[in-house]
């Protein structure tokens, strides 16, 4: 009978200690990396965080002496990209595999620069060839299997799209070499431009980004894509297209008082884009076309094409479009890597004539272009590196079509230099 207890005992055991290392295999782990950014700029630039976002130069700005206000050079130091990752892992649940990931760094938000701050939050569900995501990650028309490799934190915007959206996004193999996915997504941090408040405006009334305008829209941000990775290769391939729809305001006032306000602005956005990846070397490209692209961090967005109507303040708006193409390429060496980035965007103007506000980035811009080579020095866990950015703007006067004229082209030079700690 002791034998038996002795015996019962010891099972007990082994499976407390088999269920408990099982047990212990789900939860959270940590990585990520502190990053140290040492940067000069030739000029003064529109950027964020204290510079260290670079979009591009700012125009000119002439003193009375006819000399240029914004032709100073400046320099910063900064480590406020520094970021945690948290991979979470649990079990099963409806019959799909469960992951997650709880991600944050200290680049803070617009006037909370060094803040904590929460980059991507999302769950996942993972069945044999579908794939359901809910949570704050890219947004679709940031690529995370194509993207340029640069050393910025600008990842190559503006010619490059860039957000991360609160999302649901469904995917689906459709078969060995072919996926399929489609998703709704609102705004959060990175938002659409509009009037003051949503229910004023003005005819030279301020830009004000804010998610308030896709959320009373009632309609989500609306993305479909298909992606081709050719079988035992690293080559990837794909093209989507994308839908938003803007309520600027919920009601106007004018000379016979207020009125409910429907007028909605609609854009669509398409891109394409390819990865080749071999032993030595990778090369990505992209080419964009975006309606309305602001939330994207690119130039453009939308416009009223009127001043408001004086008995009602009613207002009608119109699309500004963007195009965009990108190439970036990339040796793999293991002590000494070689880089290049080359990026244009072009303004195409909008789809009727603006004579009204503006709610847009850069709709004095024609065209913008940027040639930034890299030398990545990686060594075990650290990585050094160095980066010029070569960014011109061309500036003018705008035409009630949406297009410059006239324009004059501004260049600044970034000169980076980065140190990377990864754990």
């Amino acid at each position: 009978m002791r034998n038996l207890v002795l015996a019962c005992i010891a099972c007990l055991s082994i499976s407390s200690y088999s269920q408990e290392k099982h047990v212990t295999n789900y939860g959270i782990k940590f990585n990520g990396f502190v990053k140290s950014d040492f940067f000069m700029d030739s000029r003064e630039v529109a950027m964020a965080r204290e510079g260290h976002f670079l979009l591009y130069p700012l125009a000119e700005n002439l003193d009375i002496n006819n000399k240029d206000i914004n032709s100073h050079p400046s320099t910063n130091f900064l480590a406020i990209q520094s970021r945690l990752t948290g991979s979470i892992t649990g079990p099963d649940a409806f019959g799909a595999k469960t992951s997650g990931v709880l991600e944050a760094d200290f680049f803070g938000n617009a006037g909370d620069e060094n803040g904590f701050r929460l980059r991507h939050a999302f769950a996942k569900l993972n069945w044999k060839s579908t794939e359901l995501l809910m949570g704050q990650y890219w947004h679709p028309m940031f690529v995370a299997e194509c993207f340029p490799g640069v050393i910025s934190f600008n990842t190559g915007v503006p010619f490059q799209p860039f957000s991360r959206n609160p999302q649901i996004r469904l995917s689906q193999n459709l078969g060995r070499s072919l996926k399929g996915f489609i998703s709704a997504a609102t705004q959060r941090d990175f938002t659409s431009a509009g009037p003051t408040t949503p229910s004023s405006i003005t005819s030279a009334g301020p830009t004000t980004p804010s998610s308030i305008f896709i959320r009373n829209s009632s309609i989500p941000n609306v993305h479909a894509q298909i992606q081709y990775k050719p079988d035992s290769t690293e080559h990837v391939f794909g093209i989507g297209a994308d839908y938003k729809t803007l309520l600027p305001q919920t009601n106007t006032t004018g000379t016979l008082g207020k009125s409910v306000s429907t007028e909605l602005i609609q854009s669509f956005s398409a891109i394409a884009y390819g990865k080749l990846e071999f032993n030595r070397f990778v090369v990505k490209m992209e080419g964009v076309y975006a309606q309305n692209p602001y939330d994207l961090t690119m130039i453009g967005g939308y416009a009223a094409t009127s001043v408001p109507d004086a008995a009602t303040g009613a207002v009608e708006y119109t699309n500004t479009a963007t195009a965009s193409g990108w190439i970036d390429m990339n040796s793999k060496g293991k002590k000494m890597q070689v880089g290049l980035f080359g990026g244009l965007c072009k303004n195409l103007g909008a789809e009727e004539n603006i004579t009204g506000t503006y709610y847009a980035r850069g709709n004095n811009i024609d065209y913008a272009y940027r040639i930034a080579p890299r030398l990545v020095f990686p060594a075990g866990k650290m990585t050094l590196a160095v980066e010029v950015e070569y960014t011109a703007a061309a500036y003018g006067n705008t035409k009630t079509d949406g297009t410059v004229i006239n324009e004059k082209e501004v260049a600044n030079i970034r000169g980076l230099f980065s140190c990377i700690y990864k754990f």
